[in-house]
């Protein structure tokens, strides 16, 4: 097999496409021929030592993949050789073949490609669990989603749609607005023309008619979390999805006071983790909601594998809209 190995979390450069033994699947685990992996910012911060997960070193970075099953471990069940499957293991994603826990593999359903499958649990999983879980959103009700355009913002759009919602998508560029038209969002604002604070707080006013936004779905942070919960109607949730913009805001705490409004953290990871009953049935909507059309990953471009340095570029350029899929062949 062949994989991106890591063995000094200094950042992408350090990377190298090496030759590694095939492994074996031990007991609970299987062996998956990788056909396609996706791309997210924490697999940018994982390589740079700046994410919470710290795996030893060396490990192959890509969290999330969708494949075929080559082989199973003593114990294993409910997966089969030959089997299709995606699964989000953290690691082990950016090569040809990788060992992956059993429990965490998703097996794919007819007619479910492997690179909208590689770009799947992620993003619609952190989404559905910010919006219908967290953000408790009703029909009905106005969410503004910042970074819109990108992985998590794409998904956001799509559920809020699907509950019933209706979207303000925010996004830095024309072109990005409009992809996020064409998902389903109501109305856009491009936050380089309404820039922070005063701008921007303007354009939501007008796009509320004054509300403010129910439900404010943010995984920028940075000069946008402060503008964007003084604008919060009341009774307002605002989600912590991420820090996109790399700054960890500070928030006076006297804003949830004046609006009546909640600060809600999202850490999807441990509440599949803490509730695994209630994240398999998640789970089971989502890819039902895919079949029905509600859900569809956003695709920026298909590169390959051994391309892998290009695509991290690629997303640090801030040109990605969605998802940015690694492929084998």
């Amino acid at each position: 097999m062949q994989a991106w190995l890591c063995d000094n979390p200094v950042g992408v450069d350090a990377l190298q496409w090496k030759e590694l033994p095939t492994p074996e699947p031990k007991a609970g685990e299987v062996r998956i021929a990788i056909r396609a992996a996706s791309l997210n910012f924490p697999d940018l911060l994982i390589v740079q030592n700046k994410y919470q997960m710290k795996p030893a070193l060396p490990f192959v970075p890509g969290s999330e993949y969708a494949g075929v099953v080559e082989a199973v471990g003593e114990g294993v069940k409910h997966l089969q050789v030959g089997q299709p499957v995606a699964c989000l293991s953290g690691t082990g994603g950016f090569g040809t073949h990788t060992i992956a826990p059993a429990a965490l593999c998703m097996p794919l359903p007819p007619g479910f490609p492997f690179v909208d499958a590689a770009a799947f649990i992620m993003i619609y999983a952190t989404s559905h669990h910010a919006l219908i879980d967290r953000g408790q959103l009703k029909a009905g009700e106005t969410v503004l989603v910042l970074g819109a355009a990108g992985g998590v913002g794409t998904s956001a759009i799509q559920i809020a749609k699907a509950a019933g919602a209706r979207v303000i998508a925010a996004a830095s560029t024309d072109e990005k607005c409009d992809l996020c038209k064409s998902i389903g969002a109501d109305a856009t604002i491009n936050y380089t023309t309404h820039a922070v604070p005063n701008a921007f707080r303007e354009a939501v006013k007008a796009a509320t008619d004054g509300k403010g936004p129910d439900v404010i779905y943010d995984p920028v942070g940075g000069d946008f979390a402060e503008p964007a919960f003084r604008s919060i109607a009341w009774r307002g949730r605002y989600l912590v999805v991420g820090f996109a913009a790399g700054p960890i805001p500070n928030l006076p705490l006297n804003l949830p006071l004046l609006k009546g409004a909640s600060l809600v953290g999202v850490f999807w990871g441990d509440f599949a983790r803490r509730e695994p009953k209630a994240n398999a049935a998640m789970m089971a909507e989502l890819a039902q909601w895919y079949g029905q059309g509600k859900v569809k990953p956003v695709i920026d471009c298909t590169m390959p594998m051994a391309e892998l340095k290009a695509a991290y570029a690629r997303m640090g350029s801030r040109e990605v809209k969605g998802k940015l899929v690694m492929v084998n062949p």
